[in-house]
């Protein structure tokens, strides 16, 4: 999906990840990234963001909650972290990361609330009225009162399955009211999600039916005395589509894959994030006159379809996607190629859901490739052998 825009904007990173994958530093299976291009997007979108009045929250689940790169980022100037679920939260907690936007897409376990409250998130989301009685009551215990934003949703609007959830236009007066009721909460806003979509006929980034949605559950808040705080429009946030979510009125913002230039908009590497991950594996064996490449960074909704594999010199394969219901033990390729060689793939993914390392490497883009430490898909460190060139 984004090979050729890998190769057009940063080839710099294909041969980094190369020599260090000679080296031995990197396993197949990994996920190397180019943190100074991350950091060269990330600035570009706040530039982007700042102009048009809305604050960022960074996602960290697309990179595999790193904590290192979200540190990086913070300093960059990004006014928080979002977990989208609780065991996202987990993680930056265990490295004093400030966790700005809680609850959506996932729900805080009532075993959690307590703990979540008492990091003072700057707005938690809810979908019921138990689980903001449930905040409320954490932060009357600690003497606190908890803004909260409301998950929002029409009969019309797109929900992906295992998202379904959110309070309807129809019932929103009264779940005002009731909200108005309950101490040691504060009711500041409404979120929903995907409020931008790639739409690939018109090849624009343009706004789902859930943004009309957001606007007019808004609008309801209003008219019930709610005076709007944030309005957060997450889904395929970008230099392309902030200007346009300012023009709809909302305020607040989550950029995810615009961090590392993987996003559908970018296939023809026309955007001005630039790329700045790719996934890195090696081919295990051949089979029926197909190579096997070692899997376990699959993304079923990524849209892989072609490979470069280093054979005595560059070869583009086709990518002969695993089963949805198979485990991506390997993932075939088209044609045979040598046992042992590298394969670079660039699509778009989500790190925590997968089995893989994560590399980050800094000094790319100035010529001096320097491995910054390796990671599990969940942002823990995994220990790299002493003495190994270029580490810092």
């Amino acid at each position: 999906m984004l090979l050729k825009a890998l190769q057009k904007q940063n080839p710099a990173l294909i041969e980094a990840a190369i020599s260090f994958w000679k080296q031995g530093v990197i396993k197949p299976d990994s996920y190397v990234i180019d943190v100074d291009q991350v950091k060269q997007n990330a600035h570009l979108l706040l530039e982007t963001a700042t102009r048009h009045g809305i604050t960022l929250y960074l996602m960290s689940k697309q990179f595999g909650r790193n904590p290192l790169l979200c540190k990086l980022l913070l300093e960059c100037g990004y006014q928080g972290i979002v977990a989208v679920d609780f065991k996202e939260a987990r993680q930056l907690y265990q490295h004093n990361l400030p966790v700005a936007h809680i609850g959506h897409l996932v729900q805080i376990p009532s075993g959690m609330v307590d703990e979540v409250v008492s990091h003072q998130p700057e707005v938690i989301t809810v979908y019921s009225v138990a689980k903001a009685r449930e905040i409320a009551a954490a932060a009357v215990r600690q003497n606190k009162e908890q803004a909260l934003l409301l998950k929002v949703c029409h009969h019309d609007d797109l929900i992906y399955p295992g998202q379904e959830a959110g309070f309807s236009l129809d019932e929103l007066p009264n779940i005002i009211k009731e909200i108005k009721t309950i101490s040691g909460i504060r009711l500041v806003g409404v979120t929903h999600f995907p409020c931008m979509l790639f739409d690939s006929e018109k090849g624009k980034t343009l706004p789902s039916p859930n943004l009309n949605t957001l606007i007019e559950a808004k609008s309801i808040l209003e008219q019930h005395g709610i005076q709007v705080e944030q309005v957060n429009g997450p889904s395929a946030t970008s230099i392309e589509s902030l200007p346009q979510l300012a023009k709809w009125g909302v305020t607040h913002a989550e950029p995810g894959h615009s961090l590392t230039g993987t996003m559908p908009s970018n296939q023809q590497g026309n955007q001005p994030e630039h790329i700045a991950m790719l996934y890195l594996t090696e081919i295990s064996h051949c089979h029926q006159g197909k190579s096997h490449c070692y899997g376990g960074g699959y993304y079923r909704r990524g849209h892989l379809n072609n490979a470069l594999v280093y054979d005595q010199q560059w070869h583009v394969s086709k990518v002969l996607n695993p089963d949805n219901a198979s485990i991506d033990y390997t993932i075939g390729l088209t044609g045979p190629f040598a046992v042992g060689s590298p394969v670079v793939m660039c699509f778009r993914t989500q790190i925590f859901v997968t089995r893989s390392d994560v590399v980050l490497v800094g000094g790319i883009q100035s010529g001096q490739p320097r491995l910054l430490g390796i990671y599990d898909s969940q942002g823990n460190t995994i220990p790299t052998p002493p003495g190994r060139r270029g580490y810092e």
